[in-house]
């Protein structure tokens, strides 16, 4: 990886993950006995910094959380990983974002996030961090917090030379704004969202290069479709290409596609083509899914290279 780095800064959400490990996860209704339970540092937008930050990034963090000890341990967790933190607001109502999760013995999960002061980040406060940021920033984004916040972020580097990374997760409720995605540098939704977004069911790379292309149509200059193990589609100008996915034992997939697009801005903001960025974010993701835990799991630079 080339020594020198442009900086990264992820705006996004900021919570503490509440895991629970379960044999089967419960059906509506139903209550199973778990096994073992961890409070661990989690939210979209910290996975994805800590995951940058981790295989070198210059990384800073956008986010807001609430005056508690919760956001108190964040901005600890955060800033022993070497985060910039300055643009961490504190809400004096809102209590910090947290994510109740249940994680079976397959690896697979269901999650319920209770977002608090991730949802008070408003374009007011996300001004001073836009100021700050050089031309060369890669911003890397995800829909914990505000749509309308994103769509703000988005609207002001169209026409600059900043690069825009936005992972579309949790999949949006609402159909997206139609201008929403012109110009946006690139969009790594995985199967799931991909559907929201498309109306197109992804179940191997023929569906998703299908809808990659109906999401190239929307003015996103480049798509990659994340496909869990069996890998990721990219497509740009209208060429596709399928790039696999090392294949391990998963023991937990929470924050897979976290450690994804974290690692995929390092090598971004390192020079790397996309093609050559998204297989070292698919090895650093397949190392993640072997270890449980959000943050935790995310690899460092000396386990890739």
């Amino acid at each position: 990886m080339p020594a020198k780095q442009n900086p990264i800064f992820v705006i996004g959400s900021i919570n503490t993950d509440m895991v629970a490990m379960t044999k089967n996860l419960p059906a509506p209704g139903e209550t199973v006995m778990g096994g073992e339970f961890m409070m661990t540092a989690g939210g979209k937008g910290a996975n994805q910094a800590v995951s940058a930050a981790r295989l070198g990034g210059k990384v800073t963090m956008v986010g807001r959380l609430g005056k508690d000890i919760f956001g108190d341990q964040s901005i600890a967790c955060l800033k022993h990983e070497s985060i910039n933190c300055d643009f961490i607001g504190r809400d004096p109502i809102a209590a910090s974002g947290v994510a109740l999760i249940s994680v079976d013995d397959k690896g697979e999960n269901h999650i319920v996030v209770a977002p608090g002061a991730n949802n008070q980040l408003d374009q007011t406060k996300v001004r001073a961090a836009l100021d700050s940021m050089p031309d060369n920033a890669i911003i890397l984004l995800q829909l914990e917090i505000p749509l309308d916040t994103v769509a703000h972020i988005i609207d002001a580097t169209r026409g600059s030379s900043r690069r825009v990374i936005l992972d579309p997760a949790p999949a949006p409720a609402s159909v997206l704004p139609l201008n929403f995605l012109n110009e946006l540098y690139l969009i790594t939704p995985n199967e799931t969202e991909a559907k929201k977004l498309t109306g197109i069911e992804v179940r191997d790379d023929k569906s998703a290069e299908v809808a990659a292309k109906k999401l190239l149509a929307t003015g996103v200059k480049n798509v990659a479709i994340t496909m869990g193990a069996k890998g990721v589609v990219l497509a740009q100008e209208n060429t596709f290409k399928f790039i696999p996915s090392p294949q391990v034992k998963a023991i937990d997939t929470t924050a897979a596609g976290d450690c994804f697009n974290g690692a995929l801005s390092v090598g971004i903001a390192s020079g790397l083509s996309l093609e050559e960025g998204i297989k070292r974010a698919c090895l650093a993701a397949s190392i993640s899914v072997t270890r449980k835990g959000a943050q935790d799991s995310m690899p460092y630079i000396k386990e890739i290279d």
